[in-house]
């Protein structure tokens, strides 16, 4: 089905990756420290006892990563800034040499006709701001305006789009809920706290940038996903309809409804946040666009043990459920929920696989190239329904070191050996070359 399926002739097709995951050259050039160089130092806290020092040491090598997304065929970068490495710890005094790097990375993307799409933050806060409170300080929020704005003026004229935030929720709940993302606090009440001083960053980065005034477009990007009843009982609709509002409407309704969802308020009970008069109004900007990741749904059930989704397309590495309905129903829930919904990108879906290098030298990775495939018809499904999306960022463009995960977790289309630093793209990079290949012929021929 997916070779008759048929996208628009400005549709983007990119890759994505962020910073820590793929830079390396963790105190290179005047960069700080971030909460993940902290957070990995101590090899308790990655499961395979790694760091982000090197990874896939792109700070050195981004000019043959450039060269093979263009063998690839994309028309569009995703790429997060490393705060830490243009203002070493988060405030005062710019980095020269760190804004350098990002220079000669949009050159040598600009040179291969590849546009960039730049992601602010994504999980990696100065160590210096954490030292003063980090996300649990208002002051961080204020911060981040100012190295948006930076940002915003030395690099807007030269992007297309700039996002404040990836994945909030993974922040506040992975890093400050269960300590088991950086900077490691196990605290509900922190985590929910935080969550609302991230939003209240990204209105103020967006106020920030907008009075730069960059061409490029602005917005966020959230992780969201559906929530469905294991079963119809009444507990298991409850406990769908809370997911729902705690993962979904509680990023997205105090940006376009200027208020927290009343069913996370009253669970949280005591746990709410601390909200300051007019919070809603900073946070509640108009965006250009909606950067959506998507990986697979919740099934939710109140049995103990809970009951597990039945799987019937497999689970990832991650043990992920891969059920690309999810991604339509997703879409076409938020265009009801929210009328005023703007374009959207799919700035991240993927899938973390066991990869390994054949006799042949090749990485055969069918199950991967079947998930961009159903998830793509499914994208295109979402599109017929009426929902306004402009691009789909496959994630990720090479194997990086996964969080908490290390290095034992693939999700690239290119596999590294890490040892080398060989890439090797995989059956499913060669797969999107050619699916991207054949839409701009089919359109060619139109």
């Amino acid at each position: 089905m997916t070779d008759s399926i048929r996208f628009p002739s400005n549709f983007t097709w990119g890759v994505a990756t962020s910073a820590f995951q793929i830079e390396g050259a963790f105190d290179a050039d005047g960069k700080g420290p971030s909460i993940w160089d902290t957070f990995s130092h101590d090899p308790a806290n990655i499961i395979d006892g790694s760091n982000g020092d090197v990874a896939c040491d792109h700070y050195n090598r981004y000019r043959d990563d450039v060269a093979m997304m263009a063998s690839l065929g994309v028309n569009a970068y995703r790429f997060s800034m490393a705060w830490a490495r243009v203002q070493p710890t988060g405030k005062g005094a710019w980095n020269e040499p760190g804004f350098d790097f990002y220079t000669r990375l949009l050159d040598a993307l600009d040179e291969k006709g590849i546009v960039a799409h730049i992601t602010l933050y994504h999980w990696d806060l100065p160590q210096g701001l954490q030292d003063d409170g980090g996300w649990m300080s208002r002051d961080t929020a204020h911060r981040f305006a100012d190295y948006a704005a930076e940002v915003a003026r030395r690099f807007g004229n030269r992007v297309a789009s700039i996002a404040t935030h990836n994945e909030p929720w993974c922040t506040a709940n992975l890093g400050y809920g269960n300590g088991q993302f950086a900077p490691g606090v196990a605290d509900k009440k922190q985590a929910i706290q935080v969550s609302h001083h991230l939003l209240l960053s990204h209105g103020l980065a967006m106020q920030a940038m907008r009075a730069v005034n960059p061409p490029c477009q602005l917005g966020i990007v959230l992780n969201q996903w559906t929530a469905e009843p294991a079963t119809d009982t009444e507990a298991d609709r409850r406990l769908a309809a809370l997911e729902w509002a705690n993962s979904v409407e509680w990023f997205m309704d105090p940006i376009f409804k200027r208020r927290y969802p009343a069913l996370s308020l009253e669970a949280h009970g005591a746990n709410a946040p601390v909200v300051h008069a007019g919070d809603f109004d900073i946070i509640a900007q108009p965006l250009d666009f909606l950067g959506v990741n998507y990986y697979r749904r919740e099934v939710m059930s109140a049995e103990v043990p809970p009951r597990k989704p039945e799987g019937g397309l497999g689970f990832t590495d991650m043990g992920w459920e891969i059920y690309p309905q999810g991604l339509t129903d997703l879409l076409v829930q938020l265009k009801q929920e929210y009328p005023d919904l703007p374009p959207v990108y799919i700035t991240e879906n993927g899938m973390a696989a066991v990869d390994s290098v054949g006799a042949d030298g090749q990485v055969d990775d069918t199950q991967r190239v079947e998930y961009v495939r159903t998830h793509l018809e499914a994208l295109k499904a979402a599109m017929d329904a009426g929902v306004d999306v402009r691009g789909y960022f496959l994630w990720s463009l090479m194997d990086n070191f996964e969080w908490n995960s290390g290095y034992e977790k693939r999700f690239g289309i290119v596999y590294v050996d890490y040892a080398t630093q060989q890439r090797i793209p995989k059956a499913s990079a060669l797969w999107y070359r050619d699916f991207i290949a054949g839409q701009r012929a089919a359109l060619r021929a139109a």
